[in-house]
């Protein structure tokens, strides 16, 4: 079996790489190679270095051919421009998130019409994709019959795409499955362009004993889950038999993954209980509308049934998740995370 994962040097994609690895199989069949593609390869990549794994470097686009010069079995596409840079930039999140993933979907058409084998396209969409309309407001709890009504460029293009490949799967193009992505925090490294960015940036910052800004109220909700359980649904989602009752995956709409509930201020809160006062005061509260009108259009409720059926399930509380991301990070924690 040949698996491809986009934007595989990317956070997600390197943890999604790490599993299959370990697992050394795909929905039970032993995975012979496993294709990374990213625009940006870092040097001394973990999974690089594994004899199964061969790297292709460039724009998606372009590289299409590259990835389909053998047969591919599966795509795990994580490849995205992220969601304030796409609402900086609407040409490069069009780009990105829509042109790149139907040029995707069709490179896996072409492959099924020469007689290869039906790609399984596995798509990960977001929580960005709902929204509230004024002659429709957002319920208090989503599920996956909720109307999408995105806020955010992001969100329009990711929604776009969950119709695309459901049209690409209805016609037997592709096998389509997609999960909504709930925010992931705590993640490690650098800040990145997401509006949502801030919500592991009050964490990780402090952790390492800098300063970081908090840009909206906090009282304000969100929907979390850690990186363990978003990389746990993206491969449950990904190689879920199809069919109805309990672990099986039934129609073609789209997963919401499981989510953590917190309020901003829960979260400083978890942080000055686990990590001390010095540490929680490094946070400064700076508001910034253009941010949270976009995370805070975004629900903070989401039914799990669907999830829950396929054997997932949200983090227990935050604290689970902080000492999670100390954990697996030491070398970017100052403080002891009690």
């Amino acid at each position: 079996m040949r698996v491809v994962v986009t934007g595989g040097f990317g956070f997600l994609g390197q943890r999604v790489a790490r599993a299959l690895l370990e697992r050394g199989t795909f929905d039970g069949v032993p995975i012979d190679r496993l294709v990374l593609a990213d625009l940006v390869v870092p040097d001394g990549s973990p999974p690089a270095a594994d004899p199964r794994v061969d790297v292709v470097q460039g724009d998606l686009t372009d590289r299409l051919g590259a990835l389909f010069a053998d047969p591919v079995d599966v795509v795990v596409h994580l490849a995205a421009a992220v969601s304030a840079a796409c609402e900086a930039d609407f040409d490069l999140g069009m780009r990105a998130n829509l042109d790149t993933t139907r040029a995707l979907l069709d490179a896996a058409r072409a492959q099924s019409a020469a007689g290869g084998p039906t790609v399984r396209l596995f798509f990960s969409s977001s929580v960005a994709v709902y929204g509230s309309d004024a002659a429709l407001p957002l319920p208090a709890v989503v599920t996956e019959a909720t109307l999408p009504a995105p806020r955010s460029s992001y969100g329009v293009q990711k929604r776009i795409c969950e119709q695309l490949i459901a049209e690409y799967t209805r016609r037997g193009f592709v096998d389509g499955r997609v999960a909504r992505l709930m925010t992931v925090a705590v993640r490690p490294g650098r800040p990145n362009a997401a509006a949502s960015g801030f919500l592991s940036g009050i964490v990780r910052e402090p952790l390492a004993g800098l300063p970081a800004v908090c840009p909206v109220a906090p009282d304000l909700r969100v929907a979390l889950a850690s990186p363990r359980r978003t990389v746990e649904g993206i491969l449950r989602v990904a190689q879920a038999e199809r069919g109805v009752g309990p672990g099986l995956l039934n129609g073609t709409l789209p997963v919401n993954l499981p989510a953590l509930t917190v309020t901003v201020a829960e979260m400083l809160g978890t942080l000055r209980a686990l990590a001390g006062d010095a540490v929680a005061d490094l946070v400064t509260l700076a508001p910034d509308p253009a941010v949270e009108a976009i995370v805070g259009s975004w629900p903070a409720v989401v039914d799990p049934a669907r999830a829950n059926g396929l054997g997932l399930a949200a983090d227990p509380d935050f604290a689970s998740v902080v000492r999670q991301y100390a954990a697996e990070h030491r070398e970017a924690v100052v403080v002891p995370v009690r």
